[in-house]
């Protein structure tokens, strides 16, 4: 791709009031690869929490992260109230078993590719 596309392929955004990140934070660094049962369940009923979201197309991408600090969940999420999503986060399972935490930020700026045809 040509270096004078980029403002083509490369969508600036021009207001990210509604976008916001998340961050799981694990028990521990290797959570994502050594969950026991229980805690199994527990990220199944997590998933199932935000699927609403993901089907809803608001959920932007979802998932497990590993780095080299361990594991942790990332996710991106288009919401127009934040309380309401910061509520809906607090309702988490992971974070009403104490399983682990989420922090939520709210997206300053930043730039999102075209979505790709299939």
């Amino acid at each position: 791709m040509a270096r004078d596309g980029l403002g083509s392929a490369l969508l600036e955004l021009e207001s990210l009031a509604h976008e916001h990140v998340f961050r799981l934070k694990a028990p521990r660094p290797t959570f994502a690869l050594d969950m026991n049962d229980e805690e199994r369940e527990i990220m199944a009923r997590h998933a199932a929490h935000w699927r609403p979201w993901i089907e809803s197309g608001q959920m932007v991408i979802f998932g497990p992260v590993l780095d080299s600090t361990g594991s942790w969940g990332l996710g991106v999420v288009e919401a127009d109230d934040d309380e309401e999503l910061r509520a809906f986060a607090a309702d988490d399972p992971v974070v009403t078993t104490s399983t682990g935490t989420i922090e939520v930020g709210k997206m300053l700026g930043g730039f999102v590719r075209p979505r790709l045809a299939r």
